[in-house]
């Protein structure tokens, strides 16, 4: 079996180990891949390097690059069906889920493919005729990328399209338990003409396979999705060697609802906005936060559609949302409630696992709702990544806002009325790298995504996205040479 990818060749990990990878939906094993060790993530590193420094691609054409992005997204988009049908055995999420996520591979390839740099950077005028002074962006080197679970094509993408834009080189990790779309985009780029070595894939957990990526000295930028804890030890990791790093650690999403709200479309997105991928998305608005006059109704309603929501893996048509990642995370997801419960919390539905035998091979849990929660309980600064939703109240639009922000975290937020200069006083007054008004979890590949404080550091998608993977230097010539001055140096005659 052969599913790591180094210098252009397809191997098996060095000390012969694998895993065996199951649909956390309904148990059935999807396949068996390599499980790299540090040896095997070196060896990969080693490959990228000499590939950036002796390789053709850092100085391939803009337009070289932009070709070889654009010809993924077309073969992306040609096999999106089996794609699709990776990624929901592999996360046992909804075919319907998986497409849209394809769909949006696709669309940040094609737009880092058009960002591709194709100049020479730009002139700064010295105010001396005879010196010529350019700042020009050159690629940072060898890139670490390591990706998540819960969208693991997609967060690959945003990664791995900008870094080859660039003109860099990288090792790839995904998620030991999402492992089988980054093996399809790897072989799509290999037959797509990318050079042997640009891009080397990894398979494994983090613990061993991942760590090499933040401490050796031959990597250069690390950019890391996933949760803070790991997030932390990567930036101690990778400050031996203070490399570059870029970190998405998810967040504790408020999502404010004011009286005067669209109530049909608060209450939706209300409920997509959390229950969504059964709330394993890093953007999850987690904590509804309700002006307290309409609170009672509003939860009352929202109650009645977490109830209706239909459970079902990737085989159900009718299904709304799917199953947990695997049991270890739902045990998470369940001491998770259990604490907001001891804390205090109302439990208003859900806090259980289904009692449907068609779902018991799954890792599925009850869409679940905490009413009467107060930003001082856990279960309000704590990420479950789960179905959970947490309540709490406010009676002022500065109440609201403080209430908001009152997190370590500080990724995205909503904003829902349908008075316009509150919406804006709002949303400049909240601390989180995005903010939707009367809307929740769209993105666009042309605009920033990132969190403030605990979130994360940098950004990835939009021009700030792209400038993460390039390195600034500044380039000055003098046209007519002569002595300072400045020392008393001898003149000599020219050979």
């Amino acid at each position: 079996m052969s599913a790591l990818f180094i210098d252009g060749e397809w191997i098996s990990a060095k000390d012969g180990a694998t895993r065996t990878i199951v649909c956390p939906a309904n148990g059935r094993e999807v396949g068996v891949v390599p499980e790299a060790s540090a040896q095997d993530t070196i060896r990969a590193i080693e490959a990228a390097r000499r590939a950036f420094d002796s390789g053709p691609w850092r100085s391939s054409s803009g337009w070289d690059r932009s070709a070889l992005l654009h010809a993924v997204a077309d073969r992306l988009e040609a096999e999106t069906e089996s794609v699709a049908e990776a990624e929901a055995a592999d996360t046992g999420k909804r075919m319907l889920e998986a497409r849209y996520d394809v769909a949006d591979v696709v669309s940040c390839f094609r737009y880092f493919a058009g960002l591709v740099p194709k100049d020479a950077g730009r002139v700064i005028d010295t105010g001396n005729p005879t010196a010529i002074s350019r700042v020009q962006y050159e690629p940072v080197g060898v890139c670490g990328l390591i990706t998540p679970w819960n969208y693991p094509l997609l967060q690959t993408s945003w990664k791995v399209a900008p870094a080859l834009a660039a003109g860099c080189t990288f090792v790839l990790k995904p998620s030991e338990l999402t492992p089988h779309t980054a093996i399809l985009l790897m072989r799509f780029l290999s037959e797509a003409g990318m050079p042997a070595g640009v891009g080397n894939l990894i398979l494994g957990a983090g613990a061993d396979a991942g760590a090499p990526l933040a401490s050796h000295p031959g990597v250069d930028l690390v950019s890391f999705t996933g949760g803070l804890a790991t997030g932390k030890l990567i930036m101690a990791a990778a400050a031996a060697t203070v490399k570059k790093v870029a970190l998405e650690l998810g967040g504790k999403n408020p999502n404010i609802v004011f009286a005067d709200a669209d109530w049909d479309s608060a209450l939706d997105n209300a409920a997509t906005a959390i229950f969504l991928h059964s709330g394993q998305v890093c953007s999850a608005g987690a904590r509804l936060i309700v002006e307290e006059s309409i609170h009672e109704t509003f939860v009352e309603r929202l109650v009645e559609v977490a109830e209706g929501i239909r459970l079902g893996g990737p085989d159900d048509e009718e299904a709304q949302t799917g199953t947990l990642i695997s049991a270890a995370h739902r045990d998470k997801v369940i001491g998770y409630v259990e604490s907001g419960l001891a804390e205090g919390a109302r439990l208003r539905c859900g806090g259980r696992v289904p009692d449907d035998p068609a779902l018991s091979e799954g890792y599925f849990y009850l869409p679940t709702i905490l009413d009467d929660c107060t930003s001082s309980m856990s279960c309000v600064q704590e990420e479950s990544f789960g179905p959970v939703l947490t309540v709490e109240t406010f009676r002022t639009e500065e109440e609201a806002i403080r209430i908001a922000n009152d997190t370590h975290y500080g990724l995205a937020g909503a904003v829902w009325t349908q008075d316009a200069s509150k919406a804006q006083r709002v949303a400049n007054a909240l601390r989180h790298g995005t903010v939707w008004i009367n809307d929740f979890h769209p993105y666009l590949p042309q605009a920033e995504w990132g969190g403030f404080k605990q979130s994360g550091v940098g950004r990835e998608l939009g021009l700030q996205g792209m400038s993460e993977y390039l390195e600034a230097k500044h380039v000055y010539q003098n046209l007519q040479p002569k002595p300072s001055g400045w020392f008393d140096v001898p003149t000599t005659e020219s050979p």
